[in-house]
Formats: structure tokens, C-alpha cells, sequence
């Protein structure tokens, strides 16, 4: 008889995560489907594990301490959901080297998560980043017209 000992059994109940975050030097980004998988938290708590190499985001209470606002209502909640809290973009910044390629595009990188429902958390785990660039959004500087 085979043993059976250091398996685990799938879980039909626990979808897989779509959640992801996408870093740059001036903004940590969180698509949809994080705050979707959260269940639409208002306020989240961002965790770093230096020595895995480990981001993390758990849902919390606005009134704990360091609680980052997050999200909107389902309903409400529209469009991706941008951190710019100085102390989370330079801590997470500071796992990559992201270099601007020109005036007009900005270096990222993209990480998938791994749900921790029990935990109401996701994971982010660096060695999971993708590099890529974007173009960046807003108003184009034009140069002075003589």
C-alpha cells in the first residue's frame, strides 16, 4: 500500500488569484482583482518579509495602526487602486532597481499574487516580478515655442 504522507488535497473552494501589483518609483498599484479577492476592504495593512523576499497586503480596520487606505465599495470601485504613501513606494521600490529609459516611459514591475483567504491577505513574492515599461499617462511637456 502507497503511503499518502506530505500530500495535500487541492481545494475546489479556492480559486486561483488574479491579483496584481505593479511598482514603480512613484506609485504601487493594485489591479481590481486584489480588492475583488479582499472582498472590497476599505483600509489594508502592508506587510514586508525581508528574508523570503515577500510582499503582503491584508485587509484591516481604518483605526489600526499603520492602515493604508485602499478601497472603494464593489460597486464603486471602477479602476485599479494606486498607493502613494511615501513609506510603502520606497520600502517596496527598494527590492528593485528601476531605471527610467527615456522622458516618456516608465520602468516597472508586475507581480501576481497568491490569495491567503483564511488571512484575508495576498502575497507578492519578488521573485515572481516581471520588468517592463509604459508609457506614462498625463499631460506631455511641450518645449517653449519661439
Amino acid at each position: 500500500m502507497a503511503s499518502l504522507q506530505g500530500f495535500q488535497e487541492i481545494s475546489l473552494s479556492a480559486p486561483a488569484s488574479k491579483a496584481v501589483m505593479t511598482i514603480t518609483d512613484s506609485v504601487v498599484r493594485f489591479n481590481k482583482a486584489t480588492a475583488a479577492e479582499l472582498k472590497y476592504p476599505t483600509h489594508v495593512r502592508v506587510l514586508v518579509n525581508e528574508s523570503a523576499k515577500q510582499i503582503a497586503i491584508q485587509a484591516c480596520n481604518a483605526d489600526e495602526p499603520n492602515a493604508v487606505k485602499f478601497s472603494k465599495a464593489a460597486e464603486k470601485q471602477t479602476t485599479s487602486i494606486n498607493i502613494k504613501v511615501p513609506a510603502v513606494v520606497t520600502t517596496i521600490a527598494s527590492f528593485f532597481t528601476l531605471h527610467n529609459p527615456s522622458e516618456d516611459e516608465i520602468d516597472y514591475r508586475s507581480i501576481p499574487g497568491i490569495g491567503q483567504p483564511d488571512d484575508k491577505a495576498i502575497i507578492f513574492a519578488i521573485a515572481d516580478a516581471k520588468a517592463g515599461t509604459m508609457k506614462k499617462r498625463g499631460r506631455k511637456k511641450t518645449a517653449d515655442a519661439e
